[in-house]
């Protein structure tokens, strides 16, 4: 369960088979997350009705023979590796021990009995019955923990206790049988088989949740079939300086410029005002990446600048055009001018675009009905269309890696000169593994 917020669960039933037997799924998330994160399956199995006649009475009490088990540091021993219980769940109150049978006592504290009488078998109630096995003599010994792991012949002869006798015996390697009854010895419920698995503070934590509850990444998702359809393929377009990827082979009518002033004269002159005007930064400086980076981001400011401030292209999108063939924009001095027209777009909505286009007809076939869709930054590849979206990331995926940002690189922190800038670089060296900062 996490820190804060609900988490929803699902159980989902099947349809009987010949036998009338149906199988049925048990799975969460969280609350909040998102229509795509995935559900996480925690059970499955086969219902039947009808329980076998129970074969046990635990009316003698404690069995004759049996030894008293200390049972006042469990629960500490359990929150050291990993299994940390609140006060509802801390329920077992006795335990004996004969040859390799456990017997044991547990109950609902006051503020869960008033509910036994909703369930079959109060969860709490049969989650401490389990507690006993992790006293001396049935747990691993290695500072793991043992969960439920498969259940077998499982079944429920009363309900409503809040209280009961448990007996436990070791049935195979790594699992017990179970015979529970209330306060009178009176059979509840048994189980044939509970398989157990160790489990270890570390897979706890990973296994809180699919997804980082407010780590972030940014992924390019296409666009659902359809989006932009019907789109007129023709329109009034223009370029300004060289068309890299032949415009024209996208049906609309292109006209070239020199610059932004030479189309500024002509549409003065009578010309039609273009709905779209594209731009491909210049990215090739004198002196290496670091040139190229500085020519290509003052090129696209100043044009972004004498862009807003003509008042008749209020109604015109200007277009930042970059050709790739990968992933969008790995080019240094062309992320540099997407990041810079980012800063543009939150300004000026609706005045700026960013394309990644790989030159291929199928993407210029596409380019109508993808700006038609109002995104502010598209990328296209073999006629398909992507846009940016935020995404959690998944917990999966950093254990993998050795942590989102992994102790082998170098992570880059902006703006921490002062005490938040280092409390980030603290937290990131504690709690996350990086070796290498910059400052």
């Amino acid at each position: 369960l996490p820190a804060r917020g609900g988490v929803r669960l699902q159980v989902t039933v099947g349809a009987p088979d010949d036998t009338g037997h149906r199988s049925f799924t048990v799975s969460s998330r969280a609350e909040d997350a998102p229509a795509e994160e995935p559900w996480t399956r925690h059970a499955d199995g086969v219902l039947a009705s009808g329980a076998p006649r129970p074969s046990f009475a635990l009316t003698a009490w404690p069995p004759q023979g049996a030894e008293a088990v200390r049972t006042e540091e469990l629960y500490a021993a359990l929150a050291d590796g990993g299994l940390r219980y609140g006060p509802v769940f801390q329920g077992l109150t006795a335990a004996w021990r004969r040859g390799d049978e456990l017997f044991v006592e547990v109950r609902l504290d006051e503020s869960a009995a008033a509910d036994a009488q909703a369930y079959g078998l109060h969860p709490a109630l049969l989650d401490a019955a389990l507690h006993a096995l992790g006293l001396d003599g049935l747990g691993d010994g290695d500072g793991q923990g043992r969960l439920p792991f498969a259940w077998s012949g499982v079944s429920l002869y009363a309900s409503g206790a809040s209280a009961l006798r448990v007996r436990l015996v070791p049935r195979g390697a790594d699992g017990v049988r179970m015979e529970v009854a209330d306060p009178a010895g009176a059979p509840v419920a048994a189980v044939d088989s509970l398989v157990l698995r160790a489990v270890s503070a570390e897979q706890m934590r990973s296994a809180r949740a699919a997804y980082h509850e407010s780590l972030f990444r940014v992924e390019w998702t296409g666009l659902p079939a359809g989006a932009g359809a019907g789109a007129p393929t023709g329109g009034r377009w223009a370029v300004l300086g060289a068309d890299v990827v032949g415009l024209a082979g996208a049906g609309a009518e292109v006209v070239a410029y020199a610059d932004l002033t030479a189309l500024s004269e002509a549409v003065a002159s009578g010309a039609a005002v273009p709905e779209y005007v594209f731009v491909t930064p210049a990215t090739e400086g004198g002196d290496g990446v670091p040139g190229a980076v500085r020519q290509a981001t003052a090129g696209a400011l100043g044009l972004a600048q004498a862009w807003l401030a003509e008042e008749r292209f209020a109604a015109s999108r200007l277009v930042f055009l970059t050709l790739g063939d990968g992933e969008p924009v790995r080019d240094p001095a062309q992320s540099a001018v997407w990041g810079l027209v980012r800063t543009a777009q939150a300004e000026n909505p609706d005045r700026f675009v960013l394309l990644d286009i790989d030159g291929q007809d199928a993407s210029l076939t596409a380019l109508p009905a993808a700006l038609a869709t109002d995104e502010e930054q598209l990328a296209v590849r073999a006629g398909a269309v992507s846009v940016p979206r935020l995404a959690r990331v998944p917990v999966a995926e950093e254990t993998a890696a050795g942590g989102a940002f992994g102790a082998a690189g170098t992570v880059l922190v902006t703006g921490a000169s002062g005490s938040l800038g280092g409390l980030v670089a603290r937290h990131l060296v504690a709690e996350r593994g990086v070796r290498h900062l910059l400052l």
